[in-house]
């Protein structure tokens, strides 16, 4: 019998790994610019964690979470987002003791058992960052900051900002409260989940992608309306903060986001590129999920991004580029006395920190060449029976065909490279 994958994961293969390395080493790059730090956590924790601080009324815990019961009797979970296994951490290991503010950020797998789609899988790995620590409207506005830059940076170009708040404590019951009002004589136009979500946490009716639903909220009211004062101000720094930096964004009064511990400012990353399923990245501050986990008062704000519908939504756009494995030498070989001096060239060029291969098939001339191109080696070292003899190697250069016979020692190879051939040569 053929064992296949399983549903809703995918084989990364050379080629694209190269690519999505490239797009972690620009993560990273742009993270310590802000000057975020990484931070790892389990793939796994306590089911409880989740259904504490994702939210139990949340389709991430109904419906997608890999859970399972170990040979300890532990109620455990595949993680399927990293936040809170992030605070999780940060009050465990006493960060906020050591100083409140943090900014950290994490980048690993997460597992939601979810309906398969283009660019949303069941295994998918995803970034985000977690500002502990601050209630300023400046850290709310320089996380979106970060979120675009990094986007831009990874390759994508067509990147839209939607904004909204949340509001708090004091003001959001009397949003729910005026959204029940003028949902409940429609409860038989929903679909059955946003009936559900009417009685446990009716907010979610807002965050349904199916189009039913969308037409019976087109005129219903807004949280902006809502806000408290304090609210209000904080909405409106953030938003002038990005005006003077020069984001652009639109508001959408009815982005509440998946998840239930949101506070104050939410905001998505969305590519058009995409289709119905245009979201790349969100957050949203959380000022409440420290406390949740018996720690103090501390508020927090963090994003998270998925890096396969990113690099989905660069590939449609038409900027991405595969990332080709770079050889510096490819040495080719005739028979057995030359391909032994060849293995042992091969090594010392990698010893002195050169890119290498060479043929292991016993191929011929013609063949190892053409392994050569396809791997883009920069220079072939050719070693035959009359360059043996005569202790010399032929340097092909690939990029115009040209070579020359030399001295077949290490310094000989690399001191031509750097005399004749120095756009080429790598230290």
């Amino acid at each position: 019998m053929k064992i296949q994958k399983i549903k809703g994961t995918k084989d990364i293969l050379p080629n694209e790994t190269e690519t999505f390395l490239e797009a972690e080493k620009t993560l990273r790059k742009t993270m310590a610019k802000y000057g975020y730090r990484e931070m790892r956590t389990p793939i796994f924790e306590q089911t409880e964690l989740f259904i504490k601080g994702t939210g139990e009324t949340t389709d991430i815990v109904n419906k997608e979470m890999y859970s399972f019961t170990d040979k300890g009797g532990r109620n455990l979970s595949l993680r399927p987002e990293g936040t809170p296994s992030i605070i999780r951490a940060y009050l465990e290991n006493n960060l906020h003791k050591k100083r409140i503010f943090q900014k950290l950020f994490y980048y690993g797998r997460m597992y939601r058992q979810e309906s398969p789609q283009s660019g949303r899988l069941r295994e998918f790995r995803q970034f985000g960052i977690e500002a502990i620590g601050s209630l300023s409207p400046q850290i709310d506005a320089e996380t979106i900051i970060l979120g675009l830059e990094i986007l831009n940076n990874i390759g994508l170009r067509k990147v839209e900002t939607q904004i909204s708040s949340v509001g708090c404590d004091k003001c959001r019951p009397f949003y729910k409260e005026s959204l029940k009002n003028f949902l409940e004589s429609k409860l038989n136009l929903l679909c059955d989940d946003c009936k559900r979500r009417f009685e446990v946490n009716i907010l979610r009716v807002l965050d349904c992608k199916r189009e039913t639903c969308r037409q019976v909220l087109k005129n219903a009211p807004t949280s902006e309306n809502q806000l408290c004062n304090e609210c209000k101000d904080h909405f409106s720094k953030v938003l002038d903060l990005l005006q003077k930096s020069n984001v652009h964004f639109t508001l959408n009064p009815y982005l509440v986001r998946g998840l239930d511990y949101y506070t104050k400012t939410v905001y998505e990353f969305i590519s058009p590129v995409l289709g119905a399923q245009d979201a790349v990245g969100g957050g949203g501050r959380y000022d409440k999920m420290v406390e949740l986990f018996g720690g103090p008062q501390i508020p927090a704000i963090g994003f998270a991004c998925g890096m396969e519908r990113i690099l989905l939504a660069v590939e449609k756009e038409g900027k991405a580029k595969i990332q080709k494995q770079h050889f510096d030498f490819y040495i080719v070989t005739m028979d057995e006395k030359t391909d032994e001096k060849g293995f042992l060239l091969l090594n010392e060029l990698r010893k002195k920190g050169f890119v290498c291969e060479k043929d292991y098939l016993e191929r011929s001339l013609k063949a190892q060449m053409k392994d050569s191109d396809r791997l883009g080696a920069e220079f072939v070292i050719i070693i035959g029976s009359e360059e043996l003899g005569n202790n010399e190697v032929t340097l092909r250069r690939m990029t115009d065909g040209s070579q020359k016979r030399v001295k077949l020692s290490i310094d000989a190879i690399v001191e031509e490279i750097r005399n004749n051939y120095q756009e080429q040569h790598k230290n």
